[in-house]
C-alpha cells in the first residue's frame, strides 16, 4: 500500500507538471493577438489570463469526465500507465515550445495515454468510439469552424466600418480585444485544466482511492487550476511570438474577431464534453482573420510547419508514452529510470532554450524573413474580401502613412500599423 501511495504521489505531481507546461504552452491562445497588436502590455496580459484560467477551472467537469471515464478503459489499468502517458505528453510539449510551434497539449496527452495503454493492455484498452467522436472529429472541425467564423467576422467588421476613420475605432476594438482575450482564457480553463483533473482522477481510480465514474474531488480541481494558472503567468513567449507575428499581421479588429470566434468554439465544446485542442481552434481563428481582410496574407510556410506538428503530436506522444510504459513495466527501477529520463530531458531542453531566449521584452520582435508570395488560398480569399476602410485609407494616404502602400508587399499584411520590426534579441 505504501508503494501504491508513493506511486500515486509521483503520478499526481507529474500530472500537475504537465498542467503547468500546458499553461505556458497555451498562453498564446488567449494573448498572442492582444500582445501583438499592442492592446495590452505582455506581463499584464499573461497575468489576466492566468487569473481567468483559474476561474474557468471551476466552471465545468464535463471534459474531465470524458478523460477519466471514457477515453481509456479503467478495468485493469495500472497507475504506471498514467505516469508513462504523462512523460510522453510533457516531453512533446517542451519540444514544440522550444521551436515555438503552437501544437496541441491536449493531443499530446491523448497520444501519451493511448500509447501507454496499448503497450500495457493492448488495443482493447482504448475506447475507439470515444477517441473518434470526442477527440479526432473535434480536432478536424474546430480549426475549420473557428477559422471560418473569424474570417466572416473580420469581413463583417470591415464592411460595417468601411466609411469610418480607423483611428476613431481603434480604441474600442482594443477594449474589445481585451474582453475577448479574457473570454478565451476563461474558456481555456474550462477545457484544458479539466484534462489534468481527468488524469489525476483516473490515477486515483486505478489506485483504488476513488470508485470508477467518480467526479474529480475539490482538491484535484483546485490544484489543477492553480498549476495551469502559474504556467500561464510564466508566459510561453516563444509560441506567443509565432502566433502573434509569425502566422499573419493583425490589426485590433482582426484580433477581436479571431479571439471571439475561438472562445465561442471552445466554450461550446466544453459544454458538450468535447476535449478539443484550444491551440488548433485559436490558430485556425488567427488564420481566418488574416484571410478575412483584403491585402492580408497568411504565411503558409509557418502554417505548414504548424500543420505538420499537429499531425505528429498524437503519434509522437503515443510512441514516447509506449516506450516509457515498456520501461515502467520492469518494476520500481523502471519507474525510477523513467523519472530520471523525464527530468534529464526536460532540463536539456531548457538549457537549449537559453541560447536564444524569448521574453516579454522581445516577444514582438521578429527575425527578418524573405518576402513570401501570396499563396493560391490567400489570393482567392483576398480577392473577394471587402476593402480595408475607405475613410481610413484616404486619410492615411494623405498623411503618407505606411497604409498608403496598399496592397502590401508579398508576405506582409497591409493592415498593420506597427513600426518596422527590429531584429530579435538574443
Amino acid at each position: 500500500m505504501e508503494h501504491i501511495t508513493l506511486l500515486l504521489g509521483i503520478v499526481i505531481v507529474t500530472a500537475l507538471v504537465f498542467d503547468f507546461t500546458n499553461g505556458f504552452h497555451d498562453t498564446a491562445n488567449a494573448m498572442a493577438t492582444t500582445i501583438s497588436t499592442g492592446a495590452m502590455r505582455p506581463k499584464a496580459a499573461v497575468a489576466m489570463s492566468a487569473v481567468l484560467n483559474l476561474v474557468g477551472a471551476f466552471l465545468s467537469v464535463e471534459v474531465a469526465k470524458t478523460i477519466s471515464g471514457g477515453l481509456i478503459n479503467e478495468d485493469g489499468l495500472k497507475t504506471e500507465v498514467i505516469f508513462a502517458a504523462l512523460v510522453g505528453a510533457i516531453l512533446w510539449n517542451l519540444l514544440t515550445w522550444l521551436v515555438g510551434l503552437p501544437s496541441s497539449s491536449s493531443h499530446a496527452l491523448f497520444g501519451g495515454l493511448i500509447g501507454a495503454a496499448v503497450m500495457s493492455a493492448g488495443w482493447s484498452s482504448v475506447n475507439g468510439g470515444t477517441v473518434v467522436t470526442k477527440v479526432l472529429l473535434p480536432a478536424l472541425a474546430a480549426p475549420l469552424v473557428a477559422g471560418l467564423a473569424a474570417m466572416l467576422a473580420t469581413r463583417l467588421t470591415f464592411r460595417i466600418n468601411r466609411n469610418v476613420d480607423e483611428k476613431s475605432t481603434a480604441k474600442g476594438y482594443r477594449a474589445g480585444q481585451i474582453a475577448s482575450a479574457g473570454l478565451v482564457s476563461l474558456a481555456h480553463g474550462t477545457n484544458d485544466a479539466q484534462k489534468t483533473m481527468g488524469v489525476i482522477t483516473l490515477a486515483l481510480v486505478t489506485g483504488g482511492v476513488l470508485a470508477p465514474g467518480s467526479n474529480p474531488p475539490m482538491w484535484v480541481i483546485v490544484s489543477a487550476g492553480v498549476a495551469i494558472a502559474l504556467g500561464t503567468y510564466l508566459g510561453g513567449w516563444r509560441i506567443i511570438r509565432t502566433m502573434g507575428k509569425g502566422l499573419t499581421d493583425l490589426t485590433p479588429p482582426q484580433g477581436f474577431a479571431a479571439q471571439t470566434s475561438a472562445a465561442t468554439v471552445i466554450l461550446a465544446s466544453s459544454h458538450l464534453g468535447f476535449s478539443l485542442s484550444t491551440t488548433q481552434s485559436c490558430s485556425g481563428a488567427v488564420m481566418g482573420a488574416g484571410l478575412g481582410r483584403k491585402g492580408g496574407v497568411v504565411r503558409w510556410s509557418t502554417a505548414t510547419r504548424m500543420f505538420v506538428a499537429w499531425g505528429l503530436t498524437l503519434p509522437a506522444a503515443a510512441l514516447v508514452g509506449a516506450a516509457a510504459e515498456l520501461l515502467t513495466k520492469q518494476g520500481d527501477w523502471g519507474v525510477a529510470a523513467t523519472a530520471v529520463l523525464l527530468v534529464g530531458g526536460s532540463f536539456a531542453i531548457w538549457l537549449r532554450s537559453r541560447r536564444s531566449p524569448v521574453t516579454h521584452d522581445n516577444v514582438n520582435d521578429v527575425e527578418p524573413v524573405q518576402d513570401e508570395p501570396s499563396g493560391v488560398v490567400t489570393q482567392a480569399m483576398a480577392s473577394v474580401a471587402p476593402p480595408p476602410t475607405g475613410a481610413a485609407v484616404a486619410s492615411e494616404e494623405a498623411e503618407g502613412s505606411p497604409l498608403a502602400s496598399i496592397p502590401a508587399q508579398p508576405g506582409h499584411s497591409s493592415a498593420t500599423t506597427e513600426p518596422a520590426a527590429r531584429p530579435a534579441k538574443v
